[in-house]
């Protein structure tokens, strides 16, 4: 998942909760084997690379995820596209360079959701270098699986956490909730809250984990489709949901949606935490 992951939960000795963990990462890797753009037998990769050539047959569970970035892209007026992916290709955010007009020039006009073309067991990219990346919310995704692999094994106390998108299957055994905190988006050494959390998910955007500063000015790794430049409204948004797909989709919604992101997140229905440009937070608890 290339973050940081940890799988935490109470069990009747550390034999068992091995061997649940062990079935819970088994998961985890299945899918990323099966959606990783980094690995050439993926299906991702395999719909890539007959881009422009022909289409590439999809399962029950691809076609489902598919159905949902489909949703989101709706959602977000076209601001979640899963084809955008390719404009990596011109920003690199290991080295403090912005990528020329040119170059987001040539990549743009493969950045469109609505061309790609689907049936219920297959999808076809219509242009030769058009890409599906699940980044927006495979993780996340990931994180909902574990959970439901160690909850059919009775796991009633813990949580998966892949990258600070976060699960929870319960509190702790003597009922107390998990205290979470939210790092504070300008300073790595600080948090801007601490929230109990027992059941449900946890997920956080922002600005602050992928970016490069150029000449003052910072760029993060959320891309906007339409212009292939980074968002700049929201600094970090923290989004409370019983699923950590949902919570996941709803923060990335809301940095991409900038300053319409706060009427997006009250409209949700879900507790939040944020803070804006300016450091200004917005919360609410549900």
């Amino acid at each position: 998942m290339g973050s940081r992951c940890e799988i935490r939960l109470a069990a009747a000795d550390a034999a068992s909760a091995r061997r649940k963990i062990a079935l819970a990462i088994m998961e985890i890797r299945r899918i990323e084997h099966k959606y990783s753009r980094y690995r050439a037998d993926s299906i991702l990769s395999q719909i890539n690379a007959a881009a422009g050539q022909h289409a590439i047959a999809c399962d029950a569970e691809t076609s489902a995820l598919l159905d949902y970035a489909d949703a989101l892209q709706r959602a977000s007026q076209g601001r979640f596209d899963i084809t955008s992916g390719v404009l990596r290709k011109a920003w690199d955010f290991r080295r403090a360079v912005l990528p020329s007009c040119a170059a987001l020039a040539a990549l743009l006009p493969l950045v469109d959701w609505q061309q790609v073309v689907r049936t219920p067991d297959c999808v076809y990219l219509p242009r030769a270098g058009m890409e599906l990346d699940f980044g927006g919310f495979g993780k996340e995704y990931a994180v909902d699986r574990a959970a439901e692999v160690l909850q059919a094994q009775g796991i009633a106390h813990g949580y998966v956490n892949l990258g600070g998108d976060m699960r929870f299957l319960g509190p702790h055994p003597d009922g107390t909730p998990w205290m979470i905190g939210i790092q504070h988006p300008r300073d790595a050494q600080a948090t801007i809250a601490s929230i109990p959390v027992s059941r449900g998910a946890l997920t956080t955007s922002g600005d602050y984990e992928r970016y490069i500063d150029v000449a003052g000015q910072r760029y993060c790794h959320l891309l906007d489709p339409r212009s292939g430049m980074p968002v700049r409204f929201w600094r970090s948004v923290s989004v409370l949901a019983p699923l950590a797909i949902a919570a996941g989709s709803c923060s990335t919604l809301t940095m991409l949606l900038a300053q319409d992101g706060l009427d997006f997140l009250n409209q949700s229905g879900m507790s939040y935490l944020a803070m804006d440009q300016h450091g200004d937070i917005f919360r609410r608890t549900v």
